[in-house]
């Protein structure tokens, strides 16, 4: 039996990681210099990844300005992105359903809950895990397994729900059923390994998911 939904939140409910690769492309543009769209496309969804956005600058750049011109860019970018479609019905059907509704983020508590707050999603969660709550980030299963743990419920009796590869191999290694609703900036990735594959959170349909899962 289902009892939970767990959301990562970056790219699943609102599209930060477009809007971020976005804004490193306004301070390139900014500066004319060339921007290598695809190089910062990989680094979507990763914990760590080491690659230097500003090396294209040259070694005397003041990459403490360019780094306040891209946070300027990004808040603009993401203060002007909606809540994707289909998270709303979709939590609001597992609530109806008495399922317990949780977030599993690789990004820190201060982005995490300031958006959610912004947009008023906050009540919408039961528990909130991001990075350094628990030992290691995703791939490692440790967040989705910290989720698991305060609802008291083990892993294939929850839907996880995520855009990455990394995130999506995060939860698959926590035991739970894995839902991959990739972005225009992770489509790319590998999800061969997840148990199903949706355009948008719109086509998640929780009756169909708890029939699918349930079984």
């Amino acid at each position: 039996m289902i009892r939970a939904l767990i959301f990562d939140f970056d790219g699943l409910i609102l599209d930060t990681e477009t809007a971020l690769i976005d804004a490193y492309g306004d301070v390139h543009q900014a500066h004319g210099v060339a921007f290598d769209r695809p190089l910062f496309a990989r680094s979507v969804g990763h914990a760590d990844y080491a690659f230097d956005p500003w090396r294209t600058f040259g070694p005397g750049a003041d990459r403490e300005k360019l780094e306040a011109e891209r946070r300027a860019f990004n808040k603009a970018r993401n203060e002007a992105q909606e809540i994707l479609p289909g998270f709303l019905a979709l939590v609001g059907d597992a609530r109806k359903a008495g399922l317990k509704v949780g977030l599993a983020s690789n990004s820190g508590r201060e982005h995490v809950e300031g958006h959610l707050s912004r947009l008023g999603l906050m009540g919408h969660f039961d528990y909130v895990a991001c990075r350094g709550d628990a030992p290691s980030p995703k791939p490692e299963p440790d967040l989705y397994r910290l989720v698991l743990n305060q609802f008291g419920i083990r892993g294939h009796e929850a839907i996880a729900f995520e855009d990455s590869h990394t995130g999506t191999l995060a939860a698959k290694r926590a035991g739970i059923w894995v839902v991959a609703v990739p972005n225009s900036s992770t489509h790319h990735h590998d999800f061969g390994h997840v148990h199903l594959r949706a355009p948008s959170l719109a086509d998640c349909r929780l009756p169909g998911l708890l029939a699918r899962f349930s079984a």
